[in-house]
Protein backbone atom coordinates (compact mmCIF):
# COMPACT_ATOMS: atom_id res chain seq x y z
CA UNK A 1 0.00 0.00 0.00
CA UNK A 2 1.22 3.26 -1.07
CA UNK A 3 1.71 5.56 2.12
CA UNK A 4 0.27 9.25 2.31
CA UNK A 5 3.07 11.21 1.09
CA UNK A 6 3.62 9.23 -1.89
CA UNK A 7 -0.16 9.47 -2.35
CA UNK A 8 0.03 12.98 -2.00
CA UNK A 9 2.83 13.82 -4.28
CA UNK A 10 1.76 11.96 -7.27
CA UNK A 11 -1.48 13.27 -7.01
CA UNK A 12 -0.42 16.48 -6.34
CA UNK A 13 1.73 16.58 -9.73
CA UNK A 14 -1.48 15.18 -11.57
CA UNK A 15 -3.59 17.89 -10.65
CA UNK A 16 -0.29 20.31 -11.80
CA UNK A 17 -0.24 18.23 -15.13
CA UNK A 18 -4.33 18.42 -15.78
CA UNK A 19 -4.98 15.17 -15.34
CA UNK A 20 -8.05 16.18 -13.41
CA UNK A 21 -9.80 19.02 -14.65
CA UNK A 22 -11.00 22.17 -12.27
CA UNK A 23 -13.83 21.08 -10.12
CA UNK A 24 -13.77 17.55 -11.13
CA UNK A 25 -14.55 15.13 -8.03
CA UNK A 26 -11.82 13.07 -6.68
CA UNK A 27 -13.90 10.04 -5.72
CA UNK A 28 -11.42 8.35 -2.76
CA UNK A 29 -12.69 5.12 -3.81
CA UNK A 30 -11.37 5.63 -7.29
CA UNK A 31 -8.36 6.92 -5.99
CA UNK A 32 -7.53 4.39 -3.77
CA UNK A 33 -7.70 1.91 -6.73
CA UNK A 34 -5.39 3.87 -9.05
CA UNK A 35 -3.01 4.78 -6.44
CA UNK A 36 -2.62 1.24 -4.84
CA UNK A 37 -3.65 3.62 -1.57
CA UNK A 38 -5.60 3.14 1.36
CA UNK A 39 -9.18 5.23 2.15
CA UNK A 40 -7.39 6.45 5.00
CA UNK A 41 -4.14 7.67 3.31
CA UNK A 42 -6.46 9.00 0.07
CA UNK A 43 -8.42 11.13 2.85
CA UNK A 44 -5.29 12.77 4.39
CA UNK A 45 -3.60 13.43 1.27
CA UNK A 46 -6.60 15.33 0.12
CA UNK A 47 -6.88 17.07 3.64
CA UNK A 48 -3.48 18.49 2.98
CA UNK A 49 -3.86 19.00 -0.81
CA UNK A 50 -7.28 21.31 0.46
CA UNK A 51 -4.46 23.42 2.72
CA UNK A 52 -2.47 23.60 -0.58
CA UNK A 53 -4.99 25.37 -1.98
CA UNK A 54 -5.66 22.75 -4.58
CA UNK A 55 -8.20 20.86 -3.72
CA UNK A 56 -11.53 21.94 -2.14
CA UNK A 57 -13.50 19.75 0.61
CA UNK A 58 -17.26 19.75 0.33
CA UNK A 59 -19.61 18.92 3.33
CA UNK A 60 -21.08 15.97 2.51
CA UNK A 61 -19.71 15.74 -1.48
CA UNK A 62 -16.14 15.02 -0.97
CA UNK A 63 -13.50 16.36 -2.56
CA UNK A 64 -13.07 18.26 -6.45
CA UNK A 65 -9.99 19.99 -8.11
CA UNK A 66 -10.27 23.83 -6.37
CA UNK A 67 -11.55 26.32 -9.43
CA UNK A 68 -9.42 29.50 -9.47
CA UNK A 69 -11.15 32.67 -10.68
CA UNK A 70 -9.20 35.52 -12.47
CA UNK A 71 -9.84 38.24 -9.43
CA UNK A 72 -7.86 35.47 -7.43
CA UNK A 73 -5.60 34.44 -9.75
CA UNK A 74 -4.85 38.40 -9.94
CA UNK A 75 -4.37 38.62 -6.13
CA UNK A 76 -2.00 35.30 -6.09
CA UNK A 77 0.28 37.38 -8.74
CA UNK A 78 0.52 40.39 -6.90
CA UNK A 79 2.14 38.22 -3.77
CA UNK A 80 4.03 36.67 -5.96
CA UNK A 81 5.79 40.01 -7.61
CA UNK A 82 6.88 40.80 -4.12
CA UNK A 83 8.17 37.42 -3.35
CA UNK A 84 9.85 36.64 -6.26
CA UNK A 85 11.52 40.02 -6.80
CA UNK A 86 13.39 38.88 -3.48
CA UNK A 87 14.27 35.95 -4.56
CA UNK A 88 15.67 37.26 -7.81
CA UNK A 89 17.52 40.06 -5.69
CA UNK A 90 19.26 37.16 -3.18
CA UNK A 91 19.74 35.07 -6.52
CA UNK A 92 22.38 37.90 -7.37
CA UNK A 93 23.95 38.47 -4.84
CA UNK A 94 24.64 34.72 -4.49
CA UNK A 95 25.08 33.08 -7.97
CA UNK A 96 28.44 31.83 -9.32
CA UNK A 97 29.90 31.61 -12.56
CA UNK A 98 28.79 28.46 -13.27
CA UNK A 99 24.86 29.23 -12.38
CA UNK A 100 25.81 32.22 -14.86
CA UNK A 101 26.64 30.12 -17.72
CA UNK A 102 23.53 27.49 -16.77
CA UNK A 103 21.11 31.16 -16.44
CA UNK A 104 22.77 32.16 -19.87
CA UNK A 105 21.78 28.82 -21.41
CA UNK A 106 18.54 28.67 -20.22
CA UNK A 107 17.75 32.43 -21.46
CA UNK A 108 19.53 31.08 -25.00
CA UNK A 109 17.59 27.92 -25.15
CA UNK A 110 14.27 30.19 -24.68
CA UNK A 111 15.19 32.28 -27.77
CA UNK A 112 15.23 29.62 -29.93
CA UNK A 113 12.17 28.27 -28.81
CA UNK A 114 10.27 31.28 -29.48
CA UNK A 115 11.89 31.64 -32.58
CA UNK A 116 10.59 28.16 -33.63
CA UNK A 117 6.89 28.23 -32.56
CA UNK A 118 7.81 25.84 -29.81
CA UNK A 119 5.37 27.05 -27.19
CA UNK A 120 4.98 23.70 -25.37
CA UNK A 121 8.92 23.88 -25.00
CA UNK A 122 9.05 27.83 -24.39
CA UNK A 123 6.61 26.85 -21.25
CA UNK A 124 8.52 24.53 -20.10
CA UNK A 125 11.96 26.27 -20.24
CA UNK A 126 9.98 29.18 -18.68
CA UNK A 127 9.18 27.21 -15.48
CA UNK A 128 12.88 25.94 -15.69
CA UNK A 129 14.09 29.50 -15.62
CA UNK A 130 12.11 30.34 -12.48
CA UNK A 131 12.37 27.49 -10.52
CA UNK A 132 17.04 27.53 -11.06
CA UNK A 133 16.50 31.07 -10.27
CA UNK A 134 15.06 29.72 -6.99
CA UNK A 135 17.56 27.32 -6.37
CA UNK A 136 20.40 29.91 -6.67
CA UNK A 137 18.61 32.27 -4.00
CA UNK A 138 18.40 29.45 -1.41
CA UNK A 139 15.85 30.69 0.36
CA UNK A 140 13.95 28.02 1.56
CA UNK A 141 10.86 29.91 3.15
CA UNK A 142 10.29 32.16 -0.31
CA UNK A 143 10.79 28.52 -2.14
CA UNK A 144 7.58 27.19 -0.07
CA UNK A 145 5.69 29.80 -0.51
CA UNK A 146 5.91 30.03 -4.17
CA UNK A 147 5.14 26.56 -4.81
CA UNK A 148 2.27 26.90 -2.86
CA UNK A 149 1.46 30.33 -4.99
CA UNK A 150 2.14 28.55 -8.05
CA UNK A 151 0.41 25.16 -7.48
CA UNK A 152 -2.83 27.34 -7.15
CA UNK A 153 -1.77 29.15 -10.48
CA UNK A 154 -0.84 26.82 -12.85
CA UNK A 155 -4.20 26.39 -14.95
CA UNK A 156 -3.51 30.41 -15.70
CA UNK A 157 -0.05 29.89 -15.64
CA UNK A 158 -0.58 26.80 -18.43
CA UNK A 159 -2.86 29.10 -20.61
CA UNK A 160 -0.53 32.23 -20.67
CA UNK A 161 2.57 30.04 -21.66
CA UNK A 162 0.47 29.09 -24.72
CA UNK A 163 -1.49 32.35 -25.42
CA UNK A 164 -0.71 33.46 -29.11
CA UNK A 165 1.34 36.15 -28.94
CA UNK A 166 2.47 35.90 -24.94
CA UNK A 167 5.72 34.43 -25.42
CA UNK A 168 7.00 37.62 -27.67
CA UNK A 169 5.97 39.75 -24.64
CA UNK A 170 7.62 37.51 -21.80
CA UNK A 171 10.52 36.66 -23.70
CA UNK A 172 12.40 40.08 -23.34
CA UNK A 173 11.01 40.11 -19.89
CA UNK A 174 12.79 36.92 -18.89
CA UNK A 175 16.53 37.66 -20.91
CA UNK A 176 16.10 41.12 -18.76
CA UNK A 177 15.92 38.76 -15.21
CA UNK A 178 18.95 36.61 -16.84
CA UNK A 179 21.33 39.68 -17.61
CA UNK A 180 20.20 41.34 -14.04
CA UNK A 181 20.93 38.44 -11.87
CA UNK A 182 23.83 37.17 -13.78
CA UNK A 183 25.20 41.05 -13.47
CA UNK A 184 25.07 40.28 -10.02
CA UNK A 185 23.14 43.68 -9.87
CA UNK A 186 19.92 42.39 -6.73
CA UNK A 187 18.19 45.98 -7.84
CA UNK A 188 17.82 45.26 -11.40
CA UNK A 189 17.21 41.55 -10.85
CA UNK A 190 14.47 42.44 -8.54
CA UNK A 191 13.00 45.09 -10.67
CA UNK A 192 13.24 42.97 -13.71
CA UNK A 193 11.51 40.32 -11.77
CA UNK A 194 8.80 42.73 -10.82
CA UNK A 195 7.78 44.12 -14.49
CA UNK A 196 7.47 40.25 -15.81
CA UNK A 197 5.30 39.83 -13.13
CA UNK A 198 3.49 42.81 -13.34
CA UNK A 199 2.91 41.84 -17.39
CA UNK A 200 1.26 39.01 -15.98
CA UNK A 201 -1.19 40.52 -13.78
CA UNK A 202 -1.62 43.16 -16.73
CA UNK A 203 -2.62 39.91 -18.89
CA UNK A 204 -4.47 38.72 -16.60
CA UNK A 205 -6.86 41.69 -15.78
CA UNK A 206 -7.42 42.09 -19.44
CA UNK A 207 -8.53 38.38 -20.04
CA UNK A 208 -6.05 37.73 -22.71
CA UNK A 209 -5.29 34.26 -21.27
Amino acid sequence: MTDVQDVRTRLRSAILRGDYAPRQRLIEADLAEEYDASRFAIRNALIQLAADGLVELQPNRGARVREIGVDEAIEITEIRQTVEGLVAARAAERIDDEQIAELRDLGAQMSEAVAAGELMRYSDLNAALHSRVREIADHATAARILEQLNGQMVRHQFRLSLYPGRPAVSLPEHLAIVDAVCARDPEAAAAAMSAHVRSVIETLATGDR
